[in-house]
Parts: structure tokens; sequence; C-alpha cells
């Protein structure tokens, strides 16, 4: 299988003897001015040789039903595939209108994104993965002897709203702290919080120093705040200068 699509002396429209080496299993993209060649190239020269092959090598049954494309003004085209082409128009006055939803391909650009893509963090650049308890207990545990750390359930990221009835639900439950906008309070004195602002809530599961005999404790104390946040955990160093 060839690696690049090979095109020698297009003159379809207003191509000018033009040469090009487009590779193969990549998303290429063509740009420029009005009236440059864009899809003189793309879809009168490459789309429609690749349309025509295909059509060309069925049956002649079949070729009754499709509609043969004439062969464009080129010397010579290699390392085609049979080709899709999804046409520029407008056929929606809606102004949320987008390319995706126009051509109705949003969905499969979905799916392709989810299912194939890999999220990364824009803090850190690591990859964002889904991982078991024990590879998490693994990972908090494989932390030098010693180190403190909170074990966080984040239930509320930046949403707006009071939250009191949920802080006071959490406090019957047990839970005795929290941190709420980057500070920690007791759940039986948290601030009021202005409802017109975005907030984040994050309660604390555990508070925990690594060291061998938290094994039994630490995957315990995971799955409660993956409970409570829909599956989500966040693990703080704690401050050597935060006060019980």
């Amino acid at each position: 299988m060839l690696k690049n699509i090979s095109i020698r002396g297009a003159r379809e429209h207003n191509l000018k003897n033009v040469d090009v080496e487009i590779p193969r299993d990549t998303l290429t993209v063509l740009t420029g001015l009005s009236g440059s060649g864009k899809s003189s190239l793309a879809f009168d020269t490459i789309y429609a040789e690749g349309q025509r092959r295909y059509v060309e090598s069925l049956s002649a049954y079949a070729r009754q039903f499709l509609e043969l494309m004439q062969k464009p003004d080129v010397d010579h085209i290699e390392g085609l595939s049979p080709a899709i082409s999804i046409e520029q128009k407008t056929t929606s006055k809606n102004p949320r209108s987008t390319v995706g939803t126009v051509t109705e391909i949003y969905d499969y650009l979905r799916l392709l994104f989810a299912r194939v893509g890999v999220p990364y963090s824009p803090a850190t650049g690591l990859p964002i993965e889904s991982q078991t308890v024990s590879q998490m207990a693994d990972r908090i545990l494989a932390l030098p002897e010693g180190t403190r750390l909170y074990l966080l359930a984040p239930i509320v990221r930046g949403r707006k709203g009071e939250y009191r009835k949920e802080l006071a639900e959490l406090l019957k439950k047990g839970f005795q702290r929290a941190k709420i906008d980057g500070k920690f309070y007791e759940l039986n004195a948290t601030p009021t919080l202005d409802k017109k602002l975005k907030h984040d809530i994050e309660i604390v599961v555990d508070r925990i120093a690594v060291k061998k005999d938290i094994g039994n404790r630490l995957p315990d104390s995971i799955e409660t705040a993956l409970g409570l946040a829909d599956g989500l955990l966040v693990v703080e160093f704690a401050d050597e200068k935060e006060k019980d």
C-alpha cells in the first residue's frame, strides 16, 4: 500500500499543472485564498478520480445505479482509495448550526473522540486515564512513608449555588470537614455561599499518613470518595501548617 496520494499535472479548472504529494491515513487540510484551487484539487480532482475508479471497478449491473464521473484533467494520480466527499452547502438557517451538525457528522466525530481519543490534563500534560480502586491505592502507597495526604471527594466543581442542604446532609452522614473554594472548614461552621457565584466543594473523606498498615483502610476511603463524587477522587498533599 502506497503511503502517499501522488498527483501529477493537475489542471482541473484553475489549477495550473499542479504536482503534489498528500500523505495517506492522516488528516490533511487545504487552505488558501478564495479561488486558489482548494475545491478544484480536493473535490474535482482527488474525489472525482477516486469515485470514478471505484465505479468502474463495479459490475455493469451495479454501475447502472451510480453516476460515472468525468475523468479530471490530470496527468497521473496514484495511491487513491474509494472516496467520500461531504458537500459544502447551507441547509439550515439556524444560527447555532455548525459544520458538524449541518453535514451530520457531529455524532460520528463525538464517538470517535470519546472512544478513540486520549484526553490530556491541561495542567500537567499527562494523559487522563480511569483507574481501579486497587490501582489508586497502590499509587498512594508508593509515596514515601510518612507522606500526609487528604482524600477529597469533589462534589461541586465550578457551579453556582448555596449548597446548605447538601452540606447539612453530609454532616448528618458523619463527614466533618470540607474544602470550599480553596479553604478548609468544619461542616458545622461553613461560610454562607453566594448563590450567584461559582463554587468548588470537596469533602474530606480521610486524612492519612502513608504507611504499610493503612492497606485495609485506604481502599474503603477511596471507595467512599468515589461514591460521593460520581467516580472522582482528589488526593492532595496535606499542608504541614494546616491545623486539625
